[in-house]
């Protein structure tokens, strides 16, 4: 990451030197300047300082604060918040409402045609619906049972 530390030259002027983002002290450093340049005249100089070091914050936090993507249940269920969908929106897309209920629990893992249907009709990201994810099963659950014994309890 590089960021851009202030140095004094002659007049009003204020050129910046780059210089790595190190820490979150120089981080905050460059947050405080990008509020000073906030309201700068797109196509000045000062501008383009704002659109730098905002792409050099961004890079920080990337790399400082990274977000993982949501898992592919995760990223279904955020969709349907966003779009204010319920579980039988989902049984169309994927055909049946076991089927829509069982991915939504976990018990059952998506296909190929069910991940291509979510891209198309709800634009959720196909690289969003491929990731591994945790299936929850019988042995996960603790619903395995013991089968019973004739004539006992």
């Amino acid at each position: 990451m590089t960021t851009m530390s202030r140095s004094k030259t002659s007049g009003s002027a204020k050129r910046f030197k780059m210089a790595p983002i190190r820490n979150d002290a120089e981080h905050e450093a460059m947050i405080s300047e990008i509020g000073r340049l906030w309201d700068a005249r797109p196509g000045s100089m000062e501008h383009d300082r704002l659109e730098i070091l905002g792409m050099l914050v961004d890079a920080y936090e990337a790399k400082r604060w990274p977000i993982e993507a949501p898992d592919p249940v995760a990223a279904i269920k955020a969709r349907m918040e966003q779009t204010g969908r319920r579980p039988r929106d989902l049984a169309k897309v994927l055909g049946s409402t076991s089927r829509a209920s069982e991915v939504l629990r976990r018990r059952r893992r998506l296909t190929v045609e069910m991940i291509w249907a979510l891209n198309r009709e709800w634009q959720i990201p196909a690289e969003s619906l491929i990731r591994p994810y945790r299936i929850d099963t019988p042995e996960r659950r603790g619903a395995r049972r013991q089968p019973r014994q004739a004539g006992g309890r």
